[in-house]
């Protein structure tokens, strides 16, 4: 039992309101907030999915932890992570890309375990690659173990490298050379079987910085086996998932969660969100997709502002669950105030409550904790 951990200041954080629960702790006022509410039944929802949630901002820097409390409330945890960006899940271990580096976070906690009475998992940094700043998007664990990331500044997949800053995997053929221009603003990554299946980019320009002039329609999602355009057309698109033998892909410019049929390309639209999409998890026939304001005034020169303002909608920054069924929004968090950008979202199934270790400072350097030894250590001889 771990029972003297601090679950983690929310200097952001001016008040946390979700319909029907209590924050974890109040958080103290700064000068720059944030107000967070949820769907009534939103900690529910939790509940009947067997599920938790991680999303990431990385204009504040922040990876949020996102579950329910004994009393039936919703939890929201938060630690610092610079540029917070692309988030990979599996049992008991969370990767985070972020500004220079790639964290590794691993829980703790047994089964039977709780961290400051009823937090169920604790992940605490263990290791860090350092990439320097690549603009790692997302990311993912292959087959074999290998962590393969989305090295948006170079325009290729890469992995970790013992020497250097990143290894090339593989690049869209329409790229030339690798250079640090963010060329085609390669972005999001796709795994099918242990190994990467689709990419998307903002466009397949091969000049610096190209693909700015190209967001309305140049978007493509490109397989990375043969180079083939699976789908094109798109503006900005994001966050490539296959589920049930269907690939999905947020187009983010104008709005819509866009279901694509990977063998003839044929798509259609499956809801709309109001606000800049890039993080998309699919869990239980519904997806989970995080939402941005513009950094301006409206979403310059995308459909999406126009989309929005037909509807007579304005744009949200928040988390968006969805029905793949029905297309309809059945829950949501919203975000107001300081947080205006998320990035990553993903699903951490069969856990109630996480919450995680701080980079430095006290908290961390008291939490220690070790394996069991592979022998009994009272018998003579090595492991």
């Amino acid at each position: 039992m771990i029972d003297t951990l601090s679950p983690g200041p929310t200097p952001d954080l001016a008040s946390l309101a979700p319909q029907d629960a209590a924050p974890e702790r109040d958080a103290p006022a700064a000068p720059a907030t944030t107000e967070l509410t949820c769907s009534r039944g939103f900690a529910r929802w939790l509940e009947l999915h067997d599920t938790s949630l991680a999303f990431s901002s990385y204009q504040t820097g922040q990876l949020f932890l996102i579950g329910r409390t004994p009393e039936g409330g919703v939890s929201f945890h938060q630690r610092d992570f610079v540029r917070a960006m692309g988030l990979w899940y599996e049992p008991n271990r969370l990767f985070l890309a972020s500004m220079l580096q790639v964290w590794r976070l691993e829980n703790i906690l047994a089964s039977h375990e709780r961290a400051n009475g009823h937090f169920d998992r604790l992940f605490v940094p263990r290791m860090a690659r350092i990439t320097g700043d690549i603009d790692a998007h997302e990311l993912a664990v292959d087959g074999s173990g290998r962590v393969v990331f989305v090295n948006t500044k170079f325009s290729c997949l890469a992995t970790f490298s013992l020497v250097h800053s990143f290894q090339p995997l593989w690049k869209p053929k329409f790229i030339s050379k690798l250079a640090a221009e963010d060329r085609c603003h390669l972005n999001g990554l796709c795994m099918d079987g242990g190994q990467p299946r689709f990419v998307t980019a903002v466009s397949r320009t091969d000049v610096v910085d190209g693909w700015r002039d190209h967001r309305t329609g140049g978007g493509v999602v490109i397989a990375v086996a043969d180079d083939a355009i699976v789908a094109e057309g798109l503006s900005m698109p994001h966050s490539p998932r296959l589920y049930d033998g269907q690939l999905y892909v947020l187009d983010s410019g104008r709005g819509a969660l866009v279901r694509i049929d990977p063998a003839t390309g044929a798509r259609e639209d499956i809801a709309f969100c109001p606000g800049f999409m890039r993080g998309l998890a699919l869990h239980n026939g519904h997806a989970v997709v995080t939402l941005s304001l513009p950094r301006y005034l409206n979403f310059k020169g995308l459909p999406l502002d126009e989309e929005i303002a037909c509807r007579g909608g304005a744009p949200w920054c928040g988390v968006q669950i969805i029905n793949l069924a029905t297309g309809d929004v059945v829950e949501w968090i919203r975000l107001d105030g300081a947080i205006r950008e998320l990035f990553d979202v993903v699903v951490m199934p069969g856990m109630a409550c996480p919450m995680a270790a701080p980079l430095q400072g006290g908290d961390l350097a008291s939490l220690i904790s070790y394996e069991a030894p592979p022998r009994p250590l009272d018998q003579p001889g090595w492991a």
